[in-house]
């Protein structure tokens, strides 16, 4: 099994907003992410304020509040601290550190604090976000935004969030990506998105037959997935910028996985003679070079940030498990020795660990493997089959599909194994998902 990394993170005490002077001495806030049973970090919100006299705040404040507190549910580090646990309550004369009586969050064990000011305008509002460390009173992070109205105050909360992610850890990408999924409905499969957090909900194809296996690009412009019809079998792109799906027919007979390279290229496991796995031409029309060959089944291919490793699914020698190449030696080696039955590999961006399927006896299971220490970990435990997990776009989040309540959904963990979140995909059953950045 992984040992658990014992290691903590620094918070990035930027001023970014103008602010109070922190104290010279103040010690930096550190925390624990680094999986169950983590100490968590407890966090407060004080009452939304005008930033200037103003006659009422506008009404985007109290549903910018919740979406805020509903994003930053999804981080398993966090406590978000109820108001009525604050003692002498959350309200403040203002919004920078000397207005805030940080006393009283200190008492109530908090550790970080934010505020919020709004300015009403008369082409939206003026909104400045700050997160103040409660024990020195520094500066966690500070951001303003212009013109925020009712339209844009769902993007507006995934920004600052992401950004408050990033000062937390290093990534925020979860705020900033969405999710590619396939959805059954009788006998059709069609490709559908939506957000990490089940909002704007979107078909994407209309096609019939059965859609599968999508992947984005890597500035999250194009999804590519496989296509079933009555008469054969096609690679497809939705453009999700002029909304247009091309479909082309590709040279081989079936479609076994596909990936974006870092370059654009998208990269189909497909069967020509054998399940291979090639790069595709620009214009999807061609194979161009081979990237993996064997006499065997090799499919599910999965490239991290860089290009440079690419994991995959071979049979080569008997059943499926996984493998990894280095694109630059051409070097494959493998990755998984326990199980007859490891699949659907995806490798984190900074290429040192993947994450598979495995049929357990007790039915198919999410595992973790580090590339570079050759040690894996269980990361769920059913009930139901667990499969097709997929990494988040910083590489904290994984994103799988179950059918542990019935019908297959899609469920959020972390790396790190944490309580599996069901995710709300509509009616019927949620497949072959896929994370990826929001492209506009």
């Amino acid at each position: 099994m992984l040992r658990r990394a014992l290691a903590t993170l620094m918070l990035l005490l930027a001023a970014l907003v103008a602010g109070a002077p922190a104290p010279a001495r103040a010690a930096a806030l550190s925390i624990d992410i680094f999986g169950p049973g983590q100490s968590r970090v407890n966090m407060a919100f004080t009452e939304p304020l005008p930033l200037a006299p103003a006659p009422a705040l506008p009404p985007e404040a109290a549903r910018f509040a919740t979406l805020v507190r509903e994003n930053l549910g999804y981080l398993p580090f966090l406590h978000l601290v109820p108001d009525g646990e604050i003692l002498g309550g959350t309200r403040m004369p203002g919004v920078v550190r000397d207005d805030i009586d940080m006393r009283r969050f200190q008492i109530s064990k908090v550790d970080l604090v934010m505020t919020t000011g709004w300015q009403p305008g008369a082409d939206g509002s003026r909104l400045e976000c700050r997160v103040y460390e409660a024990s020195s009173g520094r500066l966690v992070l500070g951001k303003a935004y212009l013109r925020v109205d009712a339209q844009g105050l769902v993007r507006v909360a995934d920004l600052f969030c992401s950004h408050f992610m990033e000062a937390l850890t290093g990534r925020g990408e979860f705020f900033r990506s969405r999710l590619a999924f396939s959805r059954r409905e009788g006998q059709k499969r069609e490709i559908w998105t939506m957000t990490p957090q089940g909002r704007d909900l979107r078909q994407v194809s209309f096609l019939g037959g059965a859609s599968s296996s999508p992947a984005w690009s890597v500035d999250g412009r194009y999804l590519a997935f496989a296509h079933h019809s009555v008469w054969q079998h096609t690679l497809a792109v939705w453009d999700s910028q002029t909304n247009r799906i091309f479909e082309t027919k590709v040279p081989g007979t079936t479609i076994g996985g596909m990936d974006f390279m870092p370059d654009g290229t998208l990269a189909v496991a497909m069967t020509r003679g054998n399940m291979d796995i090639f790069k595709m031409t620009r214009d999807l029309t061609r194979v161009g070079d081979t990237l993996v060959s064997n006499w065997a089944i090799d499919v599910s291919p999965s490239f991290d940030a860089e290009g440079r490793l690419m994991a995959f699914t071979s049979d080569r020698q008997g059943n499926p498990q996984i493998f990894v190449k280095d694109m630059q030696t051409g070097r494959e080696e493998r990755v998984t020795y326990e199980g007859k039955y490891n699949t659907s590999p995806s490798i984190s961006p900074d290429g040192r660990l993947v994450v598979y399927s495995r049929r357990t006896p007790e039915g198919h299971r999410i595992f973790i493997s580090d590339i570079q220490a050759m040690r894996e970990r269980q990361l769920t435990f059913g009930p139901g089959n667990d499969e097709e997990p997929a990494f988040s776009p910083d590489g904290y989040f994984i994103v799988f599909s179950s059918n542990r309540s019935g019908a297959y959904k899609l469920y959020l963990t972390t790396r790190h194994g944490d309580e599996p979140r069901a995710l709300e995909t509509g009616g019927g059953a949620a497949t072959h998902p896929a994370f990826g950045l929001r492209g506009d």
